[in-house]
């Protein structure tokens, strides 16, 4: 349960999954945020959630009655934002969770499939994504043809991609197989990274002129995806509770000593 208590108007915001502490500040400053009516503008504004309305963009902002933790297996062409322009289906349309809004714990593109974070635990969440917080994310990426040695050397040390350095990668080879319909060989390959920038993946196989044919995350730090069916979510059990806490209490902890 989260209990009631005073706090600052950032970590509220933040808590309430609005943006991290830092944007929080921000939009502060900015004079988006309204309490009891008037434009809150002072970052130490402090906040009694039994009694303060806060509201941004004209809609009351509330904490949680209570944190939940879920995962899902995400399908390929769906997107992770609550709402498209292009019509296109979202995750949420998987979460069946009545009056019980849920956010993802970052994001994966619209043809990645795999595991996927999501709680209602904004400032939790806020952290496990932050630049700083470099939780170790397996995917399984499946390529069109061979890969050389010198190929998986170059993509581990950090390859360029339209003038950009790639962050370092993990990569082993998992198995090679020859499609029998198509008559071509696949390569399956483990790829870990820590950053996880926009469509990393993709950009390190652009840059070696590889052609990937499927991309599946399987794993955020020791929390697996296991054998969930495309397009089911679940609670996290106990034991992955104690991951995700694990890593909150580091960040944290960090934060105190940069402070």
């Amino acid at each position: 349960m989260l209990y009631l208590y005073i706090m600052r108007l950032n970590k509220f915001l933040a808590s309430a999954g609005i943006a991290s502490r830092r944007k929080c500040d921000e939009i502060i400053s900015e004079g988006q945020i309204y309490v009891n009516g008037k434009q809150a503008d002072e970052l130490g504004t402090q906040i009694d959630e039994n009694n303060d309305i806060v509201e941004y963009k004209g809609k009351t902002v509330k904490l949680a009655g209570e944190f939940v933790y879920y995962k899902l297996n995400k399908p390929e062409g769906y997107i992770c934002s609550a709402k498209d322009d292009r019509n296109r289906k979202t995750v949420y349309e998987l979460i069946n969770l009545p009056d019980i809004r849920v956010f993802t714990v970052g994001r994966l593109d619209y043809n990645t499939q795999g595991l996927l974070l999501l709680t209602n635990n904004g400032e939790m969440a806020q952290a496990l994504i932050h630049p700083s917080f470099e939780l170790e994310k397996e995917y399984h990426c499946t390529i069109k043809g061979d890969i050389k040695s010198g190929e998986i050397s170059k993509l581990s040390k950090g390859v360029m991609f339209e003038n950009e350095k790639l962050p370092e990668a993990k990569i082993a080879v998992i198995k090679k197989e020859l499609d029998e319909n198509a008559n071509v060989l696949k390569t399956k390959l483990s790829i870990k990274i820590y950053q996880g920038l926009n469509r990393q993946i993709r950009k390190m196989f652009m840059a070696i002129n590889k052609k990937i044919i499927l991309l599946k995350r399987v794993a955020i730090a020791e929390i697996k995806l296991g054998n969930l069916k495309t397009g089911e979510f679940k609670p996290l059990t106990k034991e992955e509770l104690n991951i995700i806490n694990k890593y909150y209490d580091i960040f944290k902890t960090k934060q105190n000593k940069r402070s």
